[in-house]
This record gives structure tokens, C-alpha cells and sequence, in this order.
């Protein structure tokens, strides 16, 4: 007998919770947005922004806090110094926001501020790496553009082939093209592009009555913002692993959408009773309950020995998969099935879905 957490004959009302998650989800999204707009959006580490990143090896043990003092004496914009690998491993991090100080005075800086607490050639540097401004830009522009791009192609990809509708997803994928491309002629900033064009395509999906990619894509744009809004409350950077990140997350919260909607769709067509859509969607949440938490339980517990035992580098990055992952089984229940609810099963028009 396989392991079961949940009893087969579990009836809870997962439906009758929506308000109060309703008004949970919104408290947390206004709460990363006010964080945002109070800061002036996310804080851009040096993928984005600009900088130089400096990896040093030291011969013996000295404490973060003593390291950290000797260089601040250097006066390098946004300095930040991390512990790198294990403790034996004796590296660190070190970090400046500042990209138009030659490298060469870089070391020159930081040798006359190690030379104090380790002395002459107690420390070695391995490597120096510098991002100018330009290209953290270019950077943070590919990394919006595959954020949005991910959502796009599952929007498509669910109301294609999950809901058998490939023409409405096909009319979909070139409404948003061309308005995204028309919107770009004027010169509109990057971010302001993406914000746009997803709600460009929770309207699109709405127009087109593709109810079940409806809920999947306010699912994932929820689970993202929720994790950005936390990571600005905390005062987080970005970078390109918090970016590879919340892509691990939309792909984890679609697969957890999935398993539901999959169950909901194969129970509506049982039952072929649409007054009964409620009842359908609390019986498929609740007959999927036990391998969603199962599956959520061990993949936190996973990410949970990354963030402890996993050092200061991956450190952001498994934080941000322990908050996605939490807020994505969280929306695949108490999000993505009551909007379904909501707009109700997808009606596929005659002639529609021989794919």
C-alpha cells in the first residue's frame, strides 16, 4: 500500500475559501507592489545594474566581520562581501557596484586594504570580473523578455492543446505579437513592455473565453509577483539567478495548475452537468491533494538543505524557490480553480479543437 497523507475520502470546501484567499493574495501583491514603487523598483545586482565582482582566496581563517571592516576602508560604491564554498575553502566574494574604476586600481585598493588583517600574500586573487552598464542592461532586457516569453508560449501551449482550441490560440499568440510590437515603436521601456503585454494577454485570454490558460496565467503572474514583492520587502538583489529562479517557479506552479485542471477537465466531461462545476472543481482539488503535497513537501525539503547548507551564493536563489514553491501550490488551489469557477468551463465552439 503506497504512502497517503490524505484519506481517498477527503471532502474539504477548498471552493468556499476563495474570498478569504482573495483577499490574502491581494494583500501580498499590494504589498510587494507598494514595496516596489516605494523603492523605485527591484534593487538590480551587478548582472543588471553594472559592477565588478572580485573572488579572493585567504591562507587563514579570519571572521566575514573583520574582512568586511578592513574593506570598507576602500570606499568602493555598494560593496558587499560574501563567504564562497565551504568554511575550509577560505574564499569570498566581494562585490562593488562600481563599473568606471580600472581594474588595475581595483587591486591596487584591495591589497593595500588586505595587507593589514592578512598581510603580504596571505590572500590571492582568482579572478576579477567586471559587467559595464551597457551590458547589464542588455542583460536585464533578455531576462525580461524570457520571463514574458514563458508565459506566452503556456498560455498558447494550454489553450492549444490542454483545451483543444488552437485557433483561438493561434489568433491569440498574433494579437499579442503585433501589439507588442506596436507598443514597442514608441520607445516604451522594457518593463513597462512586459507589465503591458501580460495584461494584454489576461485580456486576450478572457476575449477568447480561454478560461482554463485564464486561470493558469493570473496563477503565474501572481506566484511572480508575489516572490518579486518579497525578495523588494527584504531588500533582496536581482540578478540572473533570482531570474533563473522565478523561471524554475513558473515552470513548477504550471506543472501543479496542470495536475488540477487536468483532473477538473476529466471530471466535467464524466458528469456533463455544468451546474455542478463547483462540486467538480472541490472533488478533482481534493482527489489531487495528496500528490500535491507530497510533491511540494519534498521538493521544500530539497530547497530548504540548498538555503541551509548551500552557502551564500545559491543562498537568494534557494529563498526564492522556498517562496515560489509555497506560493505556487498555493495558487494552483486557492487561485487558478475558483478564477475557473469564475468564467466556467471552456465552451469549445462547433468546427473548433480538430486539431
Amino acid at each position: 500500500m503506497g504512502l497517503q497523507i490524505i484519506k481517498p475520502d477527503t471532502r474539504i470546501d477548498f471552493i468556499g475559501f476563495r474570498k478569504i484567499a482573495f483577499i490574502l493574495s491581494a494583500v501580498l501583491v499590494l504589498a510587494g507592489l507598494g514595496s516596489l514603487l516605494a523603492k523605485g523598483g527591484p534593487q538590480y545586482g551587478i548582472d543588471f545594474a553594472g559592477g565588478m565582482i572580485v573572488q579572493i582566496k585567504v591562507q587563514e581563517d579570519i571572521e566575514l566581520s573583520q574582512l568586511k571592516g578592513a574593506l570598507e576602508q576602500t570606499e568602493l560604491p555598494g560593496l558587499v562581501v560574501q563567504t564562497l564554498g565551504m568554511a575550509d575553502d577560505h574564499e569570498y566574494l566581494i562585490r562593488t557596484s562600481s563599473s568606471d574604476i580600472p581594474s588595475q586600481q581595483v587591486r591596487t585598493m584591495l591589497a593595500d586594504a588586505l595587507a593589514g588583517p592578512l598581510g603580504e600574500g596571505g590572500y590571492q586573487i582568482q579572478r576579477l570580473e567586471m559587467v559595464g552598464p551597457k551590458v547589464g542592461a542588455d542583460l536585464r532586457a533578455h531576462a525580461l523578455e524570457a520571463l514574458f516569453y514563458a508565459v506566452l508560449i503556456i498560455a498558447v501551449y494550454i489553450s492549444g492543446r490542454f483545451e483543444q482550441r488552437w485557433t483561438a490560440a493561434a489568433i491569440m499568440a498574433a494579437a499579442l505579437g503585433g501589439s507588442i510590437y506596436g507598443i514597442g515603436l514608441f520607445g516604451v521601456d522594457m518593463g513597462w513592455l512586459i507589465v503591458m503585454a501580460m495584461l494584454i494577454t489576461v485580456a486576450l485570454c478572457w476575449y477568447l473565453k480561454l478560461n482554463y490558460a485564464l486561470g493558469a496565467v493570473v496563477a503565474l503572474i501572481h506566484d511572480v509577483t508575489i516572490t518579486v514583492g518579497v525578495f523588494s520587502i527584504l531588500g533582496k538583489e536581482f540578478d540572473l539567478t533570482i531570474i533563473a529562479a522565478l523561471l524554475t517557479i513558473i515552470g513548477y506552479s504550471l506543472n501543479d495548475t496542470i495536475i488540477v485542471f487536468d483532473r477538473i477537465r476529466e471530471n466535467t466531461r464524466a458528469q456533463q452537468d455544468p451546474r455542478r462545476f463547483r462540486s467538480i472543481i472541490n472533488e478533482s482539488i481534493n482527489q489531487t491533494l495528496s500528490r500535491t503535497l507530497m510533491t511540494s513537501l519534498t521538493t521544500l525539503m530539497v530547497v530548504a538543505c540548498l538555503f541551509v547548507l548551500g552557502g551564500s551564493v545559491i543562498h537568494d536563489f534557494a529563498l526564492a524557490l522556498l517562496i515560489g514553491i509555497g506560493v505556487g501550490t498555493y495558487s494552483s488551489i486557492f487561485v487558478a480553480s475558483p478564477i475557473l469557477l469564475g468564467f466556467g468551463p471552456s465552451i469549445v465552439a462547433e468546427g473548433e479543437g480538430q486539431a
